[in-house]
């Protein structure tokens, strides 16, 4: 959902021009996980006058009055640092221009070097409160920004913090949870008996606090320091420096006795030395700076100062002692960010499925086929294999387990819909699926020997995550399947599946949903690996998976009269699909798409469940696309075209190619789809992707943001307050 950008540098000189360039640019990184307005927080000159500013912006972000309340700016003084908060509602190009236009008005020096600073951002997608600029991120503490705060997640007990913070003189200014978090550093600050460093100072704010969150924290009082945190929430920490010296870690904690207010004691903890560093909720938001990242845990604490970074953890009995952490190379490439030659994110990504699904199998399917030596018996069975890494020790364990629990979110629901009957054939396990939020209504039981496979395009979806702990809490083995590596659930996991589909950017999934469903297939392939019965059902699914590809890029080729279809469609207000068998989750998928991105009211319907009520929805007016591949449910989606064509509806027909019965039946009075065949359990695969392209032309058409859905998030951090 919200975004978080941070940017700290240390004796790596930057003109403040440039740290605005770094902190915008990284804002539009995270612009796909959804946002309603933006701000971000930087220093000023410590000569620019001390007074309160007050600035907004209309609908284009130009100067304005404050009673619109569409945008703003405030600044305090100090002798060390003067932190300019500058919040705007829309689209993060309204920020820039406000952003320079409050530069210019103040007569802050953009091309003065900065040697030592500490920046932060931020993209909203309000929760508490409404789009506003008043609730925007940064919220500050009191006028003179003594604490600058900006935040993921929600704080579950924020009206006890509030009330006691009203009580004790605080004066709220927003309807946000996160305006609490702030004023408590502040109190905090203000009624400390001795010093503390300003770690020490957030992990006693982090005490205080519940509910998912990460934050970035700065403070006029601790001048060109940063510190980030998280709990339940998303957040990555890209180091650069220059050269190839060791990185600047601490390797112990200031002593309170020692520290002065606002400074850690010179002879102790973070050592002096040249770093730039990055935090970001994802780490597409800063891959074309560096790739040497480290993926925080919950209740780690990050602390920035002077040239090094030292990282603590609250939850330990010793919070003052710093944590080990990898800095590992991440496998990112700018490249994978950026749009290509495509005008929108979903475009491309639909148009790398042949790629991203052979990524998915890469290293993990067997496909050769070897001669065998004069004279030895050729066994055909020993030349596919299936290797999943990070399954492989787990597998005897997993087909002792008494079932299988999928549980997931949308669009993976769907992908585990898909493969559920593969799974129940091949795997011969009794298999349930599970939508995590209903999960967790429910408190459904699981015991010791239920095999919990969480399947999550992040990795961090926030109902998924608390059913994971719900699963570990009742002793099950949990199993992840992910598209992030260090996501939450890739580390909370006892095992699992990465899909490599490579970065989704856009809001509506496509390559990850077709990823996913290789990835599971490949799952219940390794379970039935050792069964001699199952043998030539399962080569033939392994040969089908080598033609995916291909196949893939010849149904692209239907762009162009996916393109017409839409045309034909977009002005109608409803539209029906249909499927049955594996495509009930291809009909659910692609009715999701359409309503999700073409804001065109769309449902999915088990074609079997027809005449319980959806028939009587049926008339001329009302288009109907049928999912009616060659697989065993043939007969009976032909009967159902049948009935839909005597009632007249606008029939469309995804079918396979030379289906010479689907053209008999429906002559010109319908449209058909035509797609390559391949192993029904592998057919959604195919099925799915002129719907997606369908799904997105209509988009395009009706005038609605492919890339940014109305009231849409990509990732779904937080989940409803308890």
């Amino acid at each position: 959902m919200c975004g978080i950008f941070g940017y700290y540098n240390y004796r790596i000189s930057r003109e403040r021009r440039e740290v605005l360039e770094i902190l915008f640019t990284g804002l539009k990184r995270l612009e796909y996980r959804g946002y309603d307005s933006s701000g971000l927080s930087f220093d000023a000159d410590p000569t620019v006058p001390a007074a309160a500013l007050e600035r907004s912006s209309n609908a284009n972000g130009a100067p304005g009055a404050t009673a619109n309340g569409k945008a703003g700016a405030s600044r305090a003084a100090g002798p060390a640092c003067t932190p300019v908060v500058i919040k705007a509602e829309g689209k993060i190009d309204n920020l820039v221009k406000l952003a320079y236009a409050e530069v210019a008005v103040q007569g802050i020096n953009l091309e003065q070097a900065l040697d030592n600073h500490a920046g932060i951002a931020h993209t909203r997608w309000a929760t508490h409160g409404v789009p506003s600029v008043l609730n925007s991120h940064p919220q500050t503490s009191d006028p003179d920004n003594g604490f600058v705060v900006v935040h993921n997640g929600i704080i579950t007990n924020y009206k006890a913090l509030k009330d006691f913070l009203i009580k004790q003189g605080a004066k709220f200014v927003s309807d946000t949870d996160t305006e609490v978090i702030p004023k408590l550093c502040e109190y905090i600050y203000r009624n400390l008996q001795e010093p503390l460093p300003l770690n020490e100072l957030v992990m006693e704010v982090m005490s205080k606090l519940e509910g998912a969150y990460g934050l970035l924290v700065k403070s006029a009082h601790y001048a060109g320091e940063l510190v980030a945190c998280k709990r339940g929430s998303p957040l990555i920490m890209g180091i650069r420096e220059p050269g190839a010296q060791r990185p600047r870690v601490a390797v112990s904690s200031p002593r309170r006795s020692a520290a002065r207010a606002g400074h850690l004691s010179p002879s102790e903890s973070l050592e002096c030395g040249s770093l730039e560093a990055f935090l970001a909720s994802d780490a597409s938001a800063f891959v074309e700076h560096t790739k040497r990242v480290v993926v925080l845990e919950d209740s780690d604490v990050v602390h920035l100062a002077r040239g090094g970074y030292a990282i603590y953890n609250a939850a330990r009995e010793d919070p003052a002692a710093c944590v080990p952490r990898l800095l590992r190379t991440l496998d990112m490439e700018v490249s994978s960010i950026m749009k290509g030659g495509y005008e929108h994110y979903m475009q491309k990504e639909i148009h790398e499925q042949p790629e991203s699904i052979l990524q998915t199998m890469r290293g993990r399917v067997k496909f050769s086929r070897v001669v065998p030596k004069e004279g030895e018996a050729w066994d055909p069975y020993t030349e596919r294999r299936i290797k999943l890494g990070g399954l492989a020790e787990y597998i005897p364990t997993i087909r002792r387990g008494r079932r299988l629990m999928f549980v997931a979110c949308g669009t993976s629901y769907h992908a585990c819909l898909a493969c559920r009957q593969t799974m129940e054939e091949i795997a011969e396990m009794p298999v349930s699926l599970e939508l995590a939020s209903d999960l967790l209504d429910r408190r459904a039981p699981i015991f010791r020997d239920d095999m919990c496979v969480f399947v999550s395009q992040s990795g961090e979806t926030a109902d998924t995550m608390q059913a994971l702990q719900y699963a570990k809490d009742k002793g099950a083995l949990c199993i992840g399947v992910t598209n992030t590596v260090g996501s939450a659930i890739a580390r909370s996991t006892h095992c699992g599946v990465h899909i490599n589909a490579g970065c989704e950017i856009g809001v509506a999934s496509t390559k990850a949903y077709t990823s996913q469903q290789v990835a599971i297939t490949m799952m219940a392939l390794a379970l039935c690996e050792d069964s001699i019965r199952l043998r030539a059902q399962r080569d033939a699914i392994i040969d089908s998976l080598g033609t995916l590809p291909d196949k893939i890029r010849a149904v692209l080729k239907l762009d162009s009269k996916m393109l017409e279809l839409a045309e034909q469609l977009k002005g109608e207000q409803s539209l029906l699909v249909f499927g049955r068998g594996y495509n009930y989750a291809t009909a659910l998928e692609a009715a999701l798409k359409v309503k999700e991105v073409a804001l065109m009211h769309s449902e999915g319907i088990l074609a079997g469940e027809m005449k319980h009520g959806p028939l009587a929805l049926v008339d001329e007016h009302l288009p109907i696309i049928v999912v009616a591949t060659r697989d065993r449910m043939r007969g009976k989606m032909l009967s159902v075209l049948q009935q839909l064509r005597a009632r007249g509806a606008q029939l469309i027909v995804l079918c396979n190619k030379g289906d010479s019965d689907i053209q008999d039946l429906c002559g010109k009075s319908c449209r058909l789809i035509q797609v390559p065949e391949v192993v029904e359990c592998l057919q959604p695969i195919i099925n799915i992707v002129p719907l997606q392209l369908l799904s997105y032309h209509l988009t395009v058409l009706r005038g609605f943001n492919v890339d940014q859905p109305r009231n849409l998030a990509k990732s779904v951090t937080v989940s409803e307050e308890s």
